[in-house]
C-alpha cells in the first residue's frame, strides 16, 4: 500500500483560505499599527509598545487605545456647555482641535447666562387710584373760590412788600432824597424853619436834613413829617419841634423793621456815644445821653439856649412793636437859633404821633381793591373762555400789579414806627 501526501482538494482549498486570512490580518495588523504610532506619536509610553510590537511579529497586538473625551467641567446653575458640529468632529477626529476650540464655549460662573428663568415683576402694592373726574362749581363755590383767591394774593402781595419790596423802596427814595438835599445845600436853599425860603409851609417828605450815627451805621435823610407814608422814606422830623441844632427839643421818628429799618439797632446807642445831623444851618454834632423807654425817667428839661434831639423807634420783636424806645442826645456844638414853627403841639394832627396810623390815603385802598376785583373777574372768563396758559401770561402781570397796589395802601395803615 502506497502512502502519499497528497491531500484533499477541500483541505488544500482550507490552507490557502487560512493563509489569506493570515496574510489579511497581517495587513490590517499593519495599518492598525502604523494607525496607531501616528495617533499616539506625542504619547511615549505608545511609542515605545509600537517599537514592541515591531521587534516581535509574531506578538499579540493589542487594539489602539480609543482618543479620551476632554474632562467635563461640573454642572452648575451658572455653568453651560455648548457643543456643536465642529464639537462633534473634534472628538471623533482629535486632530482638529483649532475647530474645536473655536466652536466650544464655556459660559463662566458669573458671566454667563443663567439657565433660571427670569422672576415674574412684583405685583404693586397698592392698586393705582382712579382718575378723578372734574366736578362742575355751583354758582355759590365759585363765588367763595373767587374770594378765596383774591384774599390769597392780598395776603402774599402784603407779605413780599413788607419785607422785601419796602426795602427796595426806601433804598430808592433815600437815593432820591439824597440828590435832592444835596443841591439844596449847595445852593444855600436848605430849609431852616417850617417853611421854605419863600414861607410856604413845607410839604410831608420833604428833605430837612441828614443824620449819620457810624456806630450803628445810619446814614440817612431825614424828611419833614413822621405820617406812616413819610418814614417809608426814611426818618422823619416831628413838625411841632424844632429842627436838629436849634435851640429846644427836636423829635427824629425811624421805623425799626420795615422800609429799610433805619433805627432797628437804635437801642445798642450807649451813653457817650458821638453821632452828627447836617442842616441848613451847617453840621451839628451831639452825645448821647441815654436810652429810656415808657415809664423811665425823662432827663431835665435843657436849659435855655441849649438843644436836645430825641431820636425814637418801635421796640419789641420786628413787625410786632409793643411799645416806643427813645434815645436822649445833647448838642455839643454850637446852638442855632430857631427857625419859625407854624405847627403847634396842640395842632399835630394825631398821624405824625408815635406808632400811628395814616388813614388820609384809605381812598386809594378802594381804588386799588375795585382794580384787584375787576382784574380777578376778567381773568375768570379768560380762563374759561380761551384757556389756562392764555390767561396765565396775560393776566398773572397785572394780577401781581394790583395786589402790590392794595398791599402798599394797606401798609400805610400800619403803625409808622413797624
Amino acid at each position: 500500500m502506497t502512502l502519499t501526501n497528497e491531500r484533499p482538494a477541500g483541505a488544500r482549498n482550507t490552507d490557502a483560505a487560512d493563509t489569506g486570512v493570515a496574510n489579511t490580518n497581517a495587513r490590517n495588523t499593519d495599518v492598525a499599527n502604523t494607525g496607531a504610532a501616528n495617533t499616539d506619536a506625542r504619547n511615549t509610553g505608545a511609542a515605545n509598545t509600537d517599537d514592541q510590537r515591531a521587534a516581535s511579529p509574531t506578538a499579540t497586538l493589542a487594539p489602539p487605545a480609543e482618543p479620551q473625551a476632554p474632562p467635563k467641567a461640573p454642572e452648575s446653575p451658572t455653568t453651560a456647555f455648548s457643543v456643536g458640529a465642529a464639537a462633534r468632529e473634534a472628538y471623533a477626529n482629535p486632530g482638529s482641535a483649532s475647530r474645536y476650540s473655536a466652536d466650544y464655549t464655556m459660559a463662566r460662573p458669573g458671566k454667563g447666562r443663567s439657565s433660571m428663568p427670569p422672576r415674574p415683576p412684583r405685583p404693586p402694592r397698592r392698586p393705582p387710584r382712579a382718575a378723578m373726574e372734574a366736578v362742575a362749581l355751583t354758582p355759590v363755590q365759585a363765588a367763595l373760590r373767587s374770594s378765596l383767591v383774591l384774599v390769597a394774593i392780598v395776603l402774599l402781595a402784603f407779605a413780599f412788600n413788607l419785607m422785601v419790596l419796602s426795602h427796595v423802596q426806601h433804598f430808592v427814595s433815600q437815593q432820591r432824597l439824597d440828590n435832592s438835599y444835596r443841591v439844596q445845600l449847595a445852593e444855600g436853599t436848605a430849609a431852616v424853619s417850617e417853611g421854605d425860603l419863600n414861607d410856604v409851609l413845607l410839604s410831608d417828605g420833604a428833605p430837612v436834613g441828614k443824620i449819620s450815627i457810624p456806630a450803628i451805621g445810619v446814614d440817612e435823610v431825614i424828611s419833614e413829617g413822621t405820617t406812616s407814608g413819610v418814614l417809608t422814606a426814611g426818618p422823619g422830623h416831628r413838625r411841632d419841634t424844632v429842627l436838629p441844632g436849634q435851640a429846644g427839643v427836636s423829635v427824629v421818628m425811624g421805623r425799626a423793621a420795615a422800609f429799610g429799618g433805619p433805627f432797628s439797632r437804635l437801642q445798642e446807642l450807649t451813653p457817650g456815644e458821638i453821632f452828627t445831623v447836617v442842616t441848613g444851618q451847617g453840621e451839628q454834632v451831639f452825645e448821647v445821653i441815654g436810652v429810656r423807654y415808657a415809664g423811665d425817667p425823662s432827663p431835665a428839661a435843657p436849659q435855655a439856649g441849649e438843644s436836645r434831639l430825641i431820636l425814637e423807634t418801635a421796640r419789641g420783636a420786628a413787625f410786632v412793636p409793643d411799645g416806643v424806645a427813645r434815645v436822649d442826645a445833647q448838642l455839643t456844638s454850637e446852638v442855632q437859633p430857631a427857625g419859625t414853627r407854624q405847627t403847634t403841639s396842640a395842632l399835630l394832627p394825631a398821624a405824625h404821633t408815635e406808632l400811628a396810623t395814616d388813614t388820609s390815603t384809605a381812598w386809594a385802598l378802594v381804588f386799588a381793591l375795585q382794580f384787584l376785583v375787576v382784574a380777578e373777574i376778567a381773568a375768570v372768563w379768560a380762563y374759561r373762555r380761551i384757556g389756562a396758559q392764555k390767561t396765565w401770561v396775560v393776566f398773572v402781570p397785572v394780577m401781581l400789579t394790583a395786589g402790590l397796589l392794595v398791599a402798599d395802601q394797606v401798609t400805610r395803615l400800619l403803625p409808622n414806627l413797624l
